[in-house]
């Protein structure tokens, strides 16, 4: 529709005038004709109460009832919140206190991993009540890693390298879009994806994209895995271990857009540094469709891992020994201060009492196993890694190849595939990042890589 079709049929210049030529761009690209979206926004126009389920053109209803649009006010004083670690950058500490300004805030906290991100610093940590944020959930919703502890000697990795090289790269896939042609099977595409439009819409590429890896800081590594006492159900030694980081590709992406769009036409009036924390109250349609959709993409990440590292044990014909995995971008309804709150991890690892977890490094520094300590003032949360110290376009500026393949080659790493924006100088040193968070987590063992593929040079990273 032309903008004065738009405008014929009683949608206001301004935020649901930018939902209406979006939608219709939707309607057009799954084949409606001309007329027929012509009719639907004319409906729409005259009756938007009618109209607010509907699968394509429920967005433009939405956003014309004006009930659905709320001002922004600010809570009188900030939320109250702790950082763990004394060396974080002044964007992400600013970033952390705008969060805290939102009326729905709570409480919070900034691990010491912490650095930039959309809305929410990532290593931040968000309690708000009976809200859910998009953004602070991340574009990569449930992103999360996967360590398995195999039955064969740590000398297969020099001694069969080749085998091991060509299996990580039979049994997955990196890079952006990447699917495999004859899908893996997993109980979670058997699911019901119509529980809402853009899960549905997404479901044959959940189907294709499963068991893959994708671009950014994602990876799959063999590393050997130390354990210095009985845990696991594993007795000390040291064992070959395959370790994954990885989300819900495509699929979680898009639930993402569609719902932080959503949440930003629901609070036109939020401060622009505000604007990626838009959130959707738990009791709308909107709030209830984006939680059900976010859990979904959970349990999408966790049968991506499973597929990746069930194929990869099976075609090495080993036994898995011990498993641990954990989400580190998404949000949980949970007990705090005797009330129940949403908790969003954006980037953290959650580490209650007792909680196994994994904590990864860089390509040529550990990753640790670790126990959460239930810390209160964290709202029971962690580290979810090293935390990156330079943006990706400075690191292609300031390191070269030959330098990172020297510091590999004298950690010994073998590289198979990575950008150079994700060498190691990229993030921060892991071991001082361990000891800043010694009060909420204890280390149980310690995996150092031995073989890393990540996607190759020149991806867009989706992380």
């Amino acid at each position: 529709m032309k903008p004065r079709d738009i405008q014929k049929a009683g949608i206001p210049y301004g935020p649901a005038f930018k939902v209406a030529a979006r939608v219709c761009a939707t309607a057009a690209s799954q084949g409606m004709k001309n007329a027929e979206i012509r009719l639907h926004v004319n409906r729409v126009g005259q009756d938007p109460a009618a109209h607010i389920d509907d699968a394509v053109f429920g967005e433009l209803a939405r956003a014309l009832i004006p009930e659905s649009r709320e001002a922004f006010t600010e809570r009188e004083s900030p939320a109250p919140w702790q950082q763990w670690g004394d060396d974080l950058d002044r964007k992400s500490i600013e970033q952390m206190r705008n969060a805290c300004r939102l009326p729905i805030s709570v409480r919070a906290a900034l691990m010491p991993d912490a650095h930039l991100g959309y809305g929410l610093p990532i290593g931040g940590v968000l309690a708000t009540d009976n809200a859910v944020i998009p953004y602070a959930v991340g574009v990569d919703i449930a992103c999360r890693m996967m360590l398995t502890v195999t039955d064969m000697p740590v000398s297969t990795l020099k001694g069969e390298k080749g085998r091991l090289v060509n299996i990580l790269e039979e049994e997955t896939r990196f890079g952006m879009g990447a699917a495999f042609e004859n899908p893996h099977d997993h109980e979670v595409i058997d699911r019901d994806w119509s529980i809402t439009e853009v899960t549905k819409r997404f479901h044959r590429r959940a189907r294709s994209q499963l068991g893959t890896s994708g671009t950014g800081n994602h990876f799959v590594e063999y590393g050997e895995f130390t354990l210095s006492k009985p845990d696991l159900e594993l007795q000390p030694g040291t064992y070959l271990a395959i370790l994954s980081h990885s989300g819900s590709r495509g699929p979680g992406a898009n639930v993402c857009k569609v719902y932080s769009r959503r949440a930003m036409d629901r609070h036109p009036d939020l401060p622009k540094p505000l604007k990626h924390l838009a959130w959707l109250d738990l009791d709308t349609a909107d709030g209830q469709e984006y939680w059900a959709a976010m859990e979904l993409m959970g349990d999408f990440a966790s049968a991506n891992h499973h597929v990746i590292h069930r194929e990869m044990v099976r075609s090495l014909k080993c036994r898995a020994l011990a498993q641990v995995e954990n989400h580190h971008n998404f949000a949980w309804k949970e007990m705090h201060d005797g009330r129940e709150l949403v908790v969003h991890r954006k980037g953290a690892t959650p580490a209650g009492e007792g909680v196994l977890g994994v904590i990864p490094g860089s390509m040529a520094s550990p990753a640790f196993v670790v126990r959460g300590k239930g810390s209160p003032a964290a709202l029971e949360s962690a580290a979810h890694g090293a935390g990156r110290v330079m943006s990706r376009r400075q690191a292609m500026s300031t390191f070269t190849w030959s330098d990172t393949k020297k510091l590999l080659a004298d950690r010994g790493v073998t590289l198979l595939s990575a950008g150079l924006d994700e060498v190691p100088g990229v993030y921060k040193d892991i071991h001082q990042v361990m000891r800043q968070q010694e009060d909420l987590v204890e280390v149980v063992a310690q995996f150092d890589p031995r073989i890393v593929k990540m996607a190759p040079p020149g991806e867009k990273a989706e992380d």
